[in-house]
């Protein structure tokens, strides 16, 4: 996932990818009433607030959507200024215990739950999306499900709460949703993890690998070998051993979409462990994209810059640093899951079929990946 020092570096995706990218963006899925000023949204036959919007105020509001049903024909949203479309610093004190809620943030963050809109891109699909409970995980599985796919999330068992509403929002779409909960460190969790998706939704044609763990820590001599091992075995070993399982199962046509981070690019000075195991998922998604293409599967990532993810609230940042999270960016303020929603989207979808290989950058006009 992202982090708020997250500055990118290089340009990634070929000229088709842009392409496909820019008109999957375009397309719009952040439907917004005319007149609002900082998130408000409307969706068909109801008009809300979204859970992370209220940015005048930077006041939690409770999480209560009427999903658009795939397929269904709306108008096109209110034109938006990217600056001013979502809170930005400074941020209320706040912090969790690890691995925190997003019904516990304040703001609380926008996954599109009022604003997503679906148009039929992954119907009939099946997906896997490993911490969908809260943050970009969630943010794809609302997506996923909106766009016509039965969506599996795995999360921890700390994280229910989260999950619950999740799975009733795949629901709210007409879709399947299974619930995963467990420790992803552990490879027999996973094996067994993959096959329970497998076998609640039917099969299996998108794998996201999301799931991360991120603290900050100022100096390499404050970092454990049980920090340092607890990290690498969520971020990475994870990857490896929830892909592995899966790919067996996958169809030509499938799609593994990877987070990784714009850390593996221009790494944290505070996130050395993390930014370690986000430039290996970018290199572990170029080189599995080359062996898996033989089998008709493609394999993309995507580097985020600074989202506002309970990553951050739960000793992702420090205290000092989550007041001005996002302002050093060009936008002036951190990305929410919402925005990432329509590239998760994209990469699963037919659409980018000459897309593998590939890396998409979402910084807040830095500029890289």
């Amino acid at each position: 996932m992202s982090s708020k020092n997250d500055l990118p570096s290089r340009r990634s995706l070929t000229q088709g990818a842009v392409a496909g990218l820019a008109a999957a963006i375009a397309a719009p899925t952040l439907a917004q009433a005319q007149g609002t000023t900082q998130g408000t949204t409307t969706t068909q036959g109801a008009a809300q607030t979204p859970a992370s919007a209220g940015a005048a105020t930077n006041s939690a509001t409770t999480l209560d959507s009427a999903p658009a049903a795939a397929g269904s024909g709306t108008a096109a949203p209110a034109l938006r200024d990217p600056r001013t479309a979502y809170p930005k610093a400074p941020f209320p004190e706040q912090s969790q215990p690890w691995p925190g809620l997003a019904s516990r943030m304040t703001p609380r963050p926008d996954h599109g739950e009022t604003s997503y809109r679906g148009s039929g891109k992954l119907a009939g699909r099946k997906a896997l999306i490993t911490g969908g409970d809260s943050g970009i995980g969630r943010a794809a599985a609302i997506a996923y499900a909106r766009e016509g796919a039965d969506v599996a999330i795995s999360y921890l068992p700390a994280e229910e709460e989260d999950a619950r509403e999740v799975a009733e929002l795949i629901r709210q779409a007409g879709r399947k949703a299974v619930q995963l909960p467990g420790d992803i460190r552990d490879e027999n969790f996973c094996q067994k993890m993959v096959g329970e998706a497998v076998g609640g939704l039917g099969g299996l044609d998108i794998l996201v690998n999301n799931a991360a763990r991120q603290q900050h820590h100022d100096s390499i001599l404050d970092i454990s070998t049980e920090d340092f091992d607890w990290t690498l075995k969520t971020n990475l070993y994870a990857m490896f051993w929830i892909t592995k399982a899966a790919v067996p199962h996958m169809p030509p046509g499938s799609a593994i979409i990877n987070t990784s981070s714009v850390n593996a690019y221009e790494p944290s000075e505070i996130l050395l462990d993390y930014a370690t195991t986000k430039g290996a998922i970018m290199i572990f998604s170029k080189g599995l994209a080359k062996q898996l293409i033989k089998r008709g599967i493609r394999v993309n990532a995507v580097a985020p810059g600074p989202f506002w993810t309970p990553l951050q609230v739960s000793g992702g940042q420090s205290a000092e640093n989550l007041k001005s999270f996002g302002a050093q960016t060009p936008l002036g303020r951190p990305g929410q899951p919402a925005e990432l929603a329509p590239v998760y989207v994209e990469l699963a979808s037919s659409e980018a079929s000459y897309v593998t290989g590939q890396v998409y950058g979402a910084s807040g006009g830095n500029g890289m990946p």
